[in-house]
């Protein structure tokens, strides 16, 4: 079987488990200065490259990805966030783009090849947003001003996924979309990748939401931003970081009653403090995210900010057992999107 199909047939069978993050585990470790930048020549500051530390440091992201699979989970996400020639020139590393992803995908494929369990586990390949927007100008006295084009972001995620999936991703996953242009920027990178090996590569989409009302930073509804992304055939659709479980629920529940594909959510643990720290328990994750499974609400479940390996053991003990959700049948009715979805009745 493909890659597509294997995950369709664990999906049939138990709601998957997605992994947490990797930033506070790394943090967990203690680098110091000099074990963030071992074995590079780069001149800048390395400290918080969190990225990095997959090419010089593998044997901690090597570590976490066992906890977490010892937790439960069965998609393991790469820890790839801010590998990309944008992000990664703050700190003069743009020149190991390629090695940091190749190294990043090649542990969790190693890690999860490792185990002799007949467990379904599947390696993602993580790209973030970046730190430039495409919707929006970063001049308010100039709307229309860019700090780059879409071509250029395009190039940017097509040499970052070109190295995962030659690291041994199964899928890649573009996540935390907080500009939907960006979004549709990855989708064509991957497309071009696609025609370029002859080969199907699985999608997973994750949106992030900016305040309350559901929608992203660029301005999109739940609805409009699923009609908007539709044609790329996304493995999953979901959500991810945003607020906690509680403030995602009804998000979760509108993107479940319109997207036929799988959805794949993982929200932060509760709401940040006033210190910016995750005070959310495990238990206490893991009972919200139940009342989702328990209403057929999701495929795939992990989590985001605050996360920790715990509160993915405690997710995969709620569910264990629960079906997952079935795809729903949809009216082929044309949607249409901009900042708000648009339908024609068939």
């Amino acid at each position: 079987m493909t890659k597509r199909e294997e995950f369709e047939a664990a999906a049939a069978q138990r709601i998957l488990i997605k992994d947490g993050p990797y930033g506070t585990e790394i943090q967990r470790a203690r680098l110091s200065a000099e074990d963030y930048a071992a074995g590079t020549s780069l001149e800048q500051e390395q400290k918080g490259n969190n990225d990095l530390v997959n090419l010089t440091q593998p044997q901690v992201i090597r570590k976490i990805c066992d906890t977490y699979i010892d937790a439960g989970a069965h998609v393991l996400a790469t820890n790839t966030f801010n590998a990309n020639r944008i992000s990664q020139a703050d700190y003069g590393a743009e020149g190991l783009v390629r090695d940091i992803n190749v190294s990043a995908a090649r542990i969790i494929r190693e890690a999860i090849d490792a185990r002799d369990d007949d467990v379904p586990r599947f390696v993602a390949g993580a790209v973030g947003p970046t730190n430039k927007t495409l919707s929006l100008s970063p001049d308010v006295e100039d709307p229309g001003f860019r700090e780059v084009t879409f071509d250029e972001i395009v190039d940017v995620y097509r040499e970052q996924c070109a190295a995962l999936l030659e690291g041994g991703a199964d899928f890649i996953l573009i996540e935390t979309v907080f500009d939907t242009l960006n979004c549709k920027a990855a989708i064509m990178a991957v497309k071009q990748l696609e025609r370029e090996m002859e080969r199907d590569i699985p999608l997973m989409i994750s949106l992030t939401l900016t305040d309350l009302s559901g929608r992203n930073l660029s301005g999109h509804t739940v609805e409009a931003f699923w009609y908007t992304v539709q044609h790329a055939r996304p493995l999953t659709i979901g959500l991810n970081c945003s607020f906690g479980a509680e403030q995602l629920r009804p998000h979760v529940q509108l993107l479940s009653d319109i997207a036929d594909t799988y959805l794949m959510a993982y929200p932060n643990a509760g709401l940040p403090n006033d210190l910016g720290e995750y005070d959310e328990l495990p238990e206490t994750t893991a009972s919200l995210v139940k009342v989702w499974a328990q209403n057929g609400r999701v495929n795939a479940l992990g989590g985001c900010c605050g996360s920790t390996p715990d509160h993915i053991a405690a997710m995969a003990q709620a569910v264990e057992g629960m079906a997952p959700r079935k795809l729903p049948e949809i009216k082929p009715d044309m949607h249409l999107a901009g900042l708000e979805p648009f339908t024609i009745a068939a």
